[in-house]
Parts: structure tokens; sequence; C-alpha cells
């Protein structure tokens, strides 16, 4: 939901004066040494795996394979994780972390171009995603992964936790996105408050034509949203900044051609969010047969925590928790990735290596 602000900002990294590629250059060199992994039982391995008929890029990396594994789904939609490895290089020393480009996105798309990635929608990604599981469990001997799925990908993430516990360890969501049909206009209503309040205008009204119903939304209209709520809150946009963009420029895992993938992907699979708007939750149960966590920013605009905690209250689980990560926005995991590994530390990994039946708070 946030990726027409990082498809804005790539296009303009991707053109950047020269005088800005050698220190660039300089960056990636020292991020690709941080990053670098040669412990004698880690895994560094990043490459093309035939999922759904196509090749899809997957990379799996930690210290020790001993680990419990960690399978991200990215949000976006079309928005990559690849780019923070440097930003989350402390996670691999406690979990084998596996990050998956999906179909339509980064250097999946970049594979073959738009014209090879096949069906985009929300049901093909769904059935990707399970295939990407199963070749996890079989390439790292494990029964069950621990999921942890961000943002726009956390509407995968619920509904494959919700429908396969036999396959995951525990759910982990952050940037939790809660669908609801259109029930509750809050966040809405808070955006143009905020509007209303610095004297923008032009963007109040913006936001006030496209009405209070996600569902009727176009992907053009689902963008436009997204881009004034991130832009017109200070904290997201100087996560925008400091974070988001920064991780993009200076990746080692990335050229500059492949950054211009990443603006396409986003574009691309922009078409997934009307597609999504009309889901519901809670009409489709809060009965989870796993560990499910929800850790959000305490001061998220996009997808407010206030709307997390209430479907985390609803929730039936053998073991459940809910944390807030302080001074976060979206991104929250990114901006904070050690408090992030604090929490799943301290309340996911006991669970998923022992079986611990405390409820974390």
């Amino acid at each position: 939901m946030i990726s027409t602000v990082v498809m804005t900002s790539v296009a303009a990294l991707a053109a950047p004066a020269a005088g800005t590629l050698a220190h660039r250059r300089f960056r990636q060199a020292r991020n690709a040494r941080l990053i670098r992994i040669d412990t004698s039982n880690g895994i560094d391995e990043q490459g093309f795996v035939r999922i759904g008929g196509i090749d899809q890029w997957i990379s799996i990396r930690g210290e020790d394979l001993d680990n419990p594994v960690m399978l991200e789904i990215h949000g976006g939609p079309g928005s990559s994780h690849s780019v923070y490895g440097p930003r989350t290089r402390s996670w691999e020393k406690h979990f084998t972390i596996v990050r998956w480009d999906m179909r339509g996105t980064g250097k999946t798309l970049g594979r073959t171009g738009a014209d090879g990635q096949g069906e985009i929608s929300f049901t093909r990604l769904y059935e990707d995603a399970l295939d990407v599981t199963r070749y996890v469990r079989n390439r790292l001997g494990v029964d069950r992964v621990v999921l942890v799925a961000s943002s726009f990908g956390s509407v995968f993430g619920v509904r494959l936790a919700r429908r396969h516990p036999d396959l995951y360890s525990a759910y982990v969501g952050t940037d939790q996105n809660i669908h609801d049909a259109g029930r509750d206009d809050s966040a809405h209503r808070a955006l143009l408050a905020r509007l209303h309040a610095a004297g923008k205008r032009k963007e109040a009204a913006a936001v006030e034509g496209m009405g209070r119903d996600a569902r009727a939304w176009t992907a053009e209209q689902h963008a436009a949203y997204a881009k004034i709520a991130a832009t017109s809150d200070p904290l997201t946009f100087a996560t925008m900044k400091t974070v988001v963009m920064k991780s993009l420029w200076f990746s080692p895992l990335h050229s500059l051609r492949e950054l211009g993938d990443l603006a396409k992907g986003m574009k691309l699979s922009a078409k997934l969010l009307p597609e999504t708007a009309a889901f519901d939750d809670w009409a489709d149960g809060t009965r989870f047969d796993l560990p499910f966590f929800i850790f959000q920013g305490d001061r998220d605009v996009l997808t407010p925590p206030e709307h997390a905690k209430r479907f985390f209250d609803a929730v039936q689980a053998p073991v459940k928790g809910f944390a807030l990560i302080d001074d976060a926005s979206h991104f929250a995991s990114f901006r904070h990735p050690e408090q992030f590994l604090n929490l799943m530390l301290t309340k996911v990994r006991p669970v998923v290596t022992d079986g611990a039946a405390s409820v974390a708070s």
C-alpha cells in the first residue's frame, strides 16, 4: 500500500547525479562486507527457483542452519525486502532468513520482464507462497517455518497461517494490515483531520473525493491515498528517507537497472489493491491453530496499531502476543531492527524451539 511513494523515489535514484555514484559504490562495498556469512554451518544462497511455472528469486541466509527458519512475505505490493539485508544482518545470527521476490517484483520481474510473469493476482501469488514454503521446507529439511509477513504481505500471511498451521510454526505480523470490508473508516478520518490541520487543502480534497469506502477505489486511488498518508506524516516520511531509500540506494545486491525493476514491479503489482479491498479478516475467522503474534509500530498511520490490536484481541490461538515497537511508523521492523529482533528472541523463538506455552503480553 506504500508502493507509490517508494516507486517515485526509486525512479529518481535510478538516474543519479554522476558525483553520487562513487559514494554509492563505496557504501555498497561496505555493506557487501557486512552481510558476508562465513560460519561453518551457515548458508548464503541466492538464485532463481521454478515456482508456479516461472523463475522466482529466493534468498536463504543465516549463520547456523540449526536455527529456526523465518520466511518473510514482503509488502508493497511489489516492495521487495532484499534491500534490507544490511539493516537486518543481526537477525541472521538467530534465524535462517528466507526472502522471496514475488511474481512481478524485483529480481523475479527482472529475470523475464513483465510479459514473462504470467498471471498477477492474489490467488496466483497465494499459491506461489505455498510453493515457496514447500520448497524451503524441502531445501532446508525442516517441518515448519516461522511465517513473518509485513504490510500488504500480511494480507497473504493471515490467510496462509489460518489455513496451513501444518506448514508454519508461528505467525508474526508486522505493519499488520487488517481488512474489514470497509466497516472502519477511522484511518481515513484521521488522515483528513491531519491534512486540514496542516492546511493541505489540495490533498484533503483529493482524499475526500475518493470517498471513505476503499472497496470502490481504483488502483490509482489506492496508490494516491497511500502517498498522501505517508508524506503528510513526519515520522513515516522520515522513515521513507532514512530507512527505505538509503536501503535501496546502498543495496549491495542491486544494480541501477535492478532499482528500475523495483519501480516497475511496484507499478505492475498495484492491480492487487482493488482485488483485496473487499476482504474481511473477521469473517474469514479469528481462530488460528498456531502461535500468533503481532509486532506493530506504535505510530503507524498506514496500518494503525489500534486496528491490529482489535483483531488480535479476537484471535484464538494456542499462544499469542502483541507488542508495540516504539518510535515507529510503517516499516517498523526495519526502522528498529534490534527492537524487532528482541521481540522475536523473547516471544517467538522460545515458542518455536521449546514449545513454551506462556502467553506474551
